[in-house]
């Protein structure tokens, strides 16, 4: 248990080297090798490094009493496999089919799969895309929030003094923020800057969309 403890960080980045690893063979052994019974083994066992994810963060948090970094980054990494993964994963695996189709000299791609990439030229589509994904980003990083204040404070009341006096961001006082910890308090700076940048980003495509077609 205490070895767990120690090499936790070491232990979340192997799963995650291994998530990839075992993604791409999914793609190699069922497009390079047609074998797609022994494909979905590799599959399955992506799925199984997610559970074992949730289920290193569950015990550390067992363990230690707190909720910390640890936890925090393993859940955010959950949710985007639960969310914007799975879209990533079915762009992955247009991309793995049409190379390895290339290299193979067969077309591995279906009529649905050209639509799609032929649509996800189009600067309306883009820009349709990243709105989407901005509202989405807006919403869990909302979400986050309203789970970080709740840990930290008592009231509703004490949450909305904060939220209407901003005085407090950026300060290097976690005392003065309405966080309860550093850890929280550093991940909701940093969060709200790359959302802040993201969603200026995503709606960049609407204000000055592309003229390409």
């Amino acid at each position: 248990m205490d070895v767990i403890l120690r090499y936790q960080w070491e232990i979340f980045i192997l799963v995650e080297v291994l998530s990839v690893v075992f993604i791409l063979l999914f793609g190699i052994v069922r497009y390079g090798f047609n074998k797609q019974k022994l494909s979905l083994s590799f599959l399955f066992v992506f799925i199984l490094l997610l559970f074992l994810e949730a289920g290193l963060a569950f015990f550390i948090y067992m363990e230690t009493g707190e909720f910390s970094t640890f936890q925090i980054i393993i859940t955010i990494f959950l949710i985007y496999a639960c969310t914007f993964g799975i879209s990533d994963f079915k762009k992955l695996d247009r991309w793995m089919r049409l190379k390895i189709g290339n290299w193979r000299g067969i077309d591995l791609l279906t009529e649905r799969d050209k639509y799609v990439i032929k649509k996800q030229k189009d600067p309306r589509y883009i820009a349709k895309k990243y709105r989407y994904s901005s509202m989405i980003h807006f919403l869990l990083f909302m979400i986050a929030q309203l789970i970080f204040l709740s840990y930290s404070l008592d009231s509703m009341e004490q949450a909305l003094a904060y939220l209407t006096d901003l005085s407090w961001v950026g300060t290097e006082n976690v005392e003065e923020t309405p966080y309860s910890n550093e850890t929280l308090y550093g991940i909701s700076m940093v969060w709200g800057l790359v959302f802040i940048i993201d969603f200026i980003y995503s709606w960049s495509y609407t204000i000055f969309p592309s003229k390409q077609r």
